[in-house]
């Protein structure tokens, strides 16, 4: 087996210090540059690969940032698996981090003591909360003074931090008025987790608003809570939204993922979309072009979501400041066959 090669190997190599070394791999300027170049020639020539996590260390910067994604289990695979919503808003993140020297960290959500550990382990730069941000995680990160970005954030301790997002109350609006404007007056709410995301609760007070505005009743019945973002979840609500037989005609899901979990459902119980059933979904994700049919939805440029999110944390990072102001991305109804 091959030896490893160590910084003593490349300071001896070069005929300079470790001290010499180290200070030349962690960008202190003490040397000159016939001797910076006799240094970097060596670890070219030894192949020597130096230990990140000590650079870190010292130079008290690991440019690496954190995600913390919120879970249904405690495993992110299935999250990945069935939900693009976040393969898309990470590769946003990717794009730009890549770019700026920076790598990416991913976690699902974790108890306040263990996220703080997470962070001074890895010495992370920098955190991104997709969604949920726990009052009890936001009491122990603050102490640790590191920047942070939110994504979809509605909670009030959270207002002190940059926060990317869209008008989700609109959002549900827009698509519960169009389905109205189609001439239906019985329409489903299919919700992710009422009682834990907010950005559903917004969309639900759209669906509301739209009703209320059109002298429609509110069914309570016709709320549905999936626990979950999933095509599984979609589909187990088409199975129950046929119990309703025909009375129920328009669907307000708030992902894609659900709305073509639901389209499908209905679909493989001898239902036309929309001859039967008009949906619309929430995202514009790439699946809901793919769909048959294809899927009217509410559009919000997830990878540019990311991109922003990125961007501003880099920002943070790199000038010391921040706005706390809410970045409000825009959506637009984008209409198809499925309604």
């Amino acid at each position: 087996m091959k030896k490893k090669v160590t910084i003593r190997d490349v300071a001896a190599y070069s005929g300079v210090s470790r001290t010499t070394v180290s200070n030349i791999l962690n960008g202190i300027n003490k040397t000159s540059e016939e001797t910076k170049e006799r240094v970097l020639e060596a670890i070219k020539e030894l192949n020597y690969q130096p230990d990140f996590t000590a650079i870190s260390l010292t130079k008290k910067k690991s440019n690496i940032i954190g995600v913390v994604i919120p879970s249904f289990d405690k495993s992110l695979a299935p999250i990945f698996r069935e939900n693009h919503y976040y393969t898309e808003i990470l590769g946003g993140m990717e794009y730009v981090f890549k770019n700026q020297n920076y790598d990416l960290l991913i976690s699902s959500m974790m108890g306040p003591v263990e996220c703080k550990n997470w962070v001074q382990k890895r010495n992370l730069d920098g955190l991104i909360f997709l969604g949920l941000f726990p009052e009890s995680i936001y009491n122990v990160i603050k102490t640790l003074n590191i920047p942070i970005v939110l994504i979809d954030n509605y909670e009030k301790h959270g207002e002190g931090y940059p926060n990317i997002r869209i008008d989700d109350e609109m959002g549900g609006y827009i698509a519960t008025k169009h389905l109205i404007d189609k001439g239906h007056t019985c329409i489903g709410f299919m919700g992710h987790a009422l009682n834990k995301i907010s950005v559903d609760e917004k969309r639900l007070h759209g669906y509301m608003k739209a009703l209320q505005e059109s002298n429609l009743p509110l069914n309570e019945d016709l709320l549905f809570d999936g626990q979950g973002s999933f095509y599984e979840v979609g589909f187990q609500m088409g199975r129950k939204l046929l119990e309703f037989g025909d009375k129920v005609t328009g669907i307000f899901a708030t992902s894609d993922i659900l709305a073509v979990g639901i389209s499908k459902a209905l679909q493989e119980h001898g239902k036309k979309v929309p001859e039967d059933y008009a949906i619309v979904g929430f995202d514009d994700l790439v699946i809901s072009r793919y769909s048959l049919p294809s899927l009217t939805t509410i559009g919000q440029n997830v990878f540019n979501k990311g991109v922003l999110s990125a961007q501003t944390i880099l920002n943070v990072i790199e000038q010391g400041t921040s706005d706390p102001a809410n970045i409000d991305l825009p959506i637009e109804l984008l209409v198809r066959k499925s309604t």
